[in-house]
């Protein structure tokens, strides 16, 4: 008999695991058995104040046991994960209803990361997407708390699927996930230093079109619309000689006057793809002249929605930020109902409001209400300062970093990440060279000592697994392999 209790104990926890990790096993608009185990749920972080992140967990379709495990982050701040998972690389295409109010179609979508990873769509903070607090102050939140909030996510979370713990661990995420990632790489390498359990084995991370420095970041755009022709040389060199170099912070009223002309020029343009049309923009919104509070500091003065939108920061954040900042490090409840142009989330708020898909996966209908790409719900700091030395400081440590970088992004153009990666002043073992995906050239890429590389992608906006899928997945699935891409 003990023999039988001895062999009845893994089984109850195997049941405890599987109770808690809230198997999903249909989903509303899919026919079939899924490709892969997927789970879905809330892991609480915060008890007495009843904060609670929700995620999305997709098993690997190769090797689950041995591929690596990956945690996607969307930026904002304030948009949620399923920006990645219904638009980007997640296990399905969405067709969208041929009816109003209809549920969409899900298709296999062949380019998903699951492919080749087991992934974990967080909504991070609270208050984004699925995610919520019962404490409404917890809403009011910045940089360095969304880290430790999400690094505590990680911990639990492994507790709930420690069969996962030996697989090699990464870090990905886009647009301000750029500031996500590596405060959130941080904090996990952190834990590791000061013995913090489980243990995860921690390889890297990922960041695409991420924001990363005010200044490098505020100051790409003039090269950027140089070089892809949308201003004059005469304008370009005028710009040049009367700003220095600076156009982050217009110095004078001459400078200042060269760098409106500039957004004048490319005013109609979709920023996050400037090969691609607006998707509705019924009235442009010229000018919005608000008072803001001292604490809410616009980088610029323009008022293109640089860190709001469809795909940066978010798909629908209401207000419109500067292109020539980069960072919009504070957020108010400012100018709800604005339409920002360029965008269409029409399909993911379909189905994430569906009734039936949010009993399929679990998520909260009473305290979460109406799911939004984006929200308005948070009052949010840039409290982590510039991201370059923390990526100097990761690199240094042994891991390893993928920047990558859509070419055809006027939201956060590759002109300043390219910059920003030079700046760390590494050794270059990788010279400029294209890379190849389908027998064609991709795009372009650097590669550095201390595990690091840059990495642009042909023709691609701001999402670039969303643009360019297959290619996406062809330099993922490398990077995670250690192969040469």
């Amino acid at each position: 008999m003990p023999n039988s209790k001895i062999s009845i104990i893994p089984l109850l926890f195997f049941f405890f695991l599987l109770a808690n990790s809230a198997p999903v096993t249909q989903l509303p608009g899919f026919s079939g058995p899924l490709p892969s185990k997927h789970y879905s749920g809330y892991v609480e972080i915060n008890e007495k104040h009843g904060r609670n992140l929700f995620y999305y967990f997709v098993e690997s379709e190769r090797n689950p046991v041995e591929d690596p495990v990956v945690l996607w982050l969307n930026g904002g701040p304030g948009c949620s994960s399923f920006d990645g998972f219904v638009y980007e690389h997640g296990p399905f295409n969405f067709e969208a209803a041929s009816t109003p109010g209809g549920l969409p179609t899900l298709h296999r979508n062949p380019y998903s990361w699951s492919k080749v990873s087991n992934i974990i769509y967080l909504d991070s903070p609270a208050g984004v997407g699925l995610s919520y607090s019962k404490n409404k102050s917890d809403y009011t939140t910045g940089d360095v708390q969304t880290a430790l909030d999400s690094h505590k996510f990680l911990l639990e979370w492994f507790k709930l699927f420690p069969q996962f713990l030996p697989n090699p661990f990464f870090i990905a995420g886009e647009s301000y996930a750029g500031v996500y990632v590596p405060t959130l790489a941080t904090q996990v390498v952190k834990g590791l230093e000061t013995g913090v359990k489980p243990i995860l084995n921690f390889k890297g991370y990922l960041v695409g079109n991420g924001v990363a420095d005010d200044v490098f970041d505020g100051n790409a755009l003039v090269p950027f619309a140089h070089g892809m022709g949308l201003i004059s040389d005469e304008l370009f060199q005028a710009v040049e000689e009367t700003c220095k170099g600076n156009y982050y912070e217009p110095s004078d009223n001459a400078c200042k006057d060269k760098l409106d002309r500039v957004d004048e020029l490319v005013d109609d343009l979709n920023i996050y793809n400037i090969l691609e049309p607006c998707y509705h923009a019924p009235e442009k919104i010229r000018s919005v002249n608000i008072e803001l509070p001292s604490s809410f500091r616009l980088l610029g003065e323009t008022k293109r929605p640089l860190a709001v939108r469809k795909r940066m920061f978010g798909r629908a954040w209401p207000l419109r930020a500067p292109v020539r900042a980069g960072i919009v490090p504070s957020w108010s409840k400012l100018l709800d109902n604005l339409e920002v142009p360029c965008t269409n989330d029409e399909v993911a708020t379909a189905w994430l409001n569906n009734e039936a898909v949010r009993k399929a996966i679990h998520a909260d209908t009473s305290l979460v209400g109406t799911w939004d790409l984006c929200t308005d719900k948070l009052e949010f700091d840039h409290d982590a300062g510039s991201m370059i030395p923390f990526h100097r400081n990761l690199t240094l440590k042994g891991y390893r970093a993928l920047i990558f970088s859509g070419d055809h992004d006027m939201c956060v153009p590759f002109t300043g990440s390219e910059a920003w990666v030079r700046s760390l002043g590494y050794k270059v073992n990788d010279p400029w060279r294209p890379w190849m995906s389908n027998e064609q050239v991709a795009g372009y890429l650097r590669g550095y000592e201390n595990n690091l590389m840059f990495l642009t992608i042909k023709g691609s906006g701001h999402t670039v697994p969303e643009y360019k899928p297959r290619e996406a997945l062809d330099f993922y699935q490398r990077f995670l392999a250690g192969e040469s891409i």
